[in-house]
């Protein structure tokens, strides 16, 4: 557009009703989520092989909705730099910025729907597409001074009644319930949390609460030479000597906090926070717990990064 011409069109906007400027303000709103999008995509190296066949030869194919299009000369299927991630086929994507947005504020799906204009349902499927590679990206291998606890969570079944009837014959429980049990047992979901000094996190759902549960995920959590403090968990400590490391356990029980460099506030403060998140949203299904843990990773990360909203529509399609 000329400079005449875009001169013309702003001269207009006097005459417009406050109903007709609400509609430019949400439509240009649209496009600069759209372009977000797009920006983002073109951020991220050109694709080198095909998804399909895997093929090399590919060759720029036009645009289509506003995003480059390749071609694959090998199948002669044509795709885009969604294909193949999370978000692919995902709708109005003018709305994923601030989707976004609604992931950094912890929205409930409600609360989410009601700022985004979509249905709840569509508002919980967003959530979970946005949320399958947060959910994988963690801080594995990690060196130094590491604190490790477990977290347990009640095995919940929430929003999922056919999934409930099939596993156990107890009737469903409101608004979270309690365990029908006192201390650990089978319906408490075992959950390992490692952190270093530098506030590197990773966390694991542990098969079992047993030493065989925690010798399946600890030599992917830490490196062979860190240091490990926990709470004296005699589990623990018996999976830190069968794998070598040095293991500083503390009596928490009988008050001890630290002695001298070894503490694990870090990972206890990490646990307060994330519970404290967690309570929002009422309980979450076992299923989704992955997701939500990968969330919060998300958020802890970019606190401590000062990262902005689009990190997480970033990190969504694997930017």
């Amino acid at each position: 557009m000329r400079t005449r011409e875009l001169n013309r069109w702003l001269g207009r906007l006097t005459h417009l009703t406050p109903h007709q400027r609400e509609q430019v303000k949400a439509h240009l709103q649209d496009m600069a989520g759209r372009d977000a999008v797009s920006e983002l995509l073109e951020e991220r190296a050109a694709p080198t092989h095909c998804p399909t066949c895997q093929g090399k030869h590919l060759v720029r194919h036009g645009q289509a909705d506003g995003l480059q299009r390749f071609k694959c000369r090998g199948c002669g299927i044509t795709f885009n730099g969604l294909t193949g991630t999370p978000l692919a086929r995902l709708r109005h994507r003018q709305k994923w910025l601030a989707q976004a947005k609604v992931l950094e504020d912890g929205l409930s799906v409600r609360m989410a729907a009601a700022r985004l204009g979509v249905h709840r349902t569509t508002a919980f499927r967003w959530r979970h597409r946005f949320l399958t590679v947060p959910r994988t990206v963690m801080d594995r291998h990690q060196a130094g001074v590491v604190e490790a606890d477990e977290m347990y969570f009640l095995r919940s079944f929430k929003g999922q009644p056919r999934r409930l009837h099939a596993a156990t014959a107890r009737l469903a429980r409101r608004r979270g319930g309690h365990a029908t049990k006192r201390g650990l047992s089978d319906e408490q979901v075992p959950v390992l949390v490692v952190r270093n000094r530098a506030g590197q996190t990773a966390d694991f759902g542990l098969p079992s609460a047993n030493k065989a549960g925690l010798l399946a995920v600890l030599p992917e959590a830490v490196t062979g030479d860190a240091v490990l403090c926990t709470d004296g968990s005699a589990m623990l400590a018996a999976a830190a000597r069968q794998l070598g490391l040095e293991h500083h356990g503390l009596n928490t029980l009988r008050g001890e906090r630290r002695r001298g460099a070894w503490h694990i506030q870090n990972v206890n403060a990490y646990h307060s926070r994330f519970k404290g998140w967690l309570q929002r949203f009422r309980g979450v299904a076992t299923s989704y717990l992955p997701n939500y843990l990968g969330w919060y990773r998300a958020l802890d990360r970019n606190a401590q990064t000062g990262a902005q909203t689009a990190s997480l529509l970033a990190l969504a399609i694997a930017v």
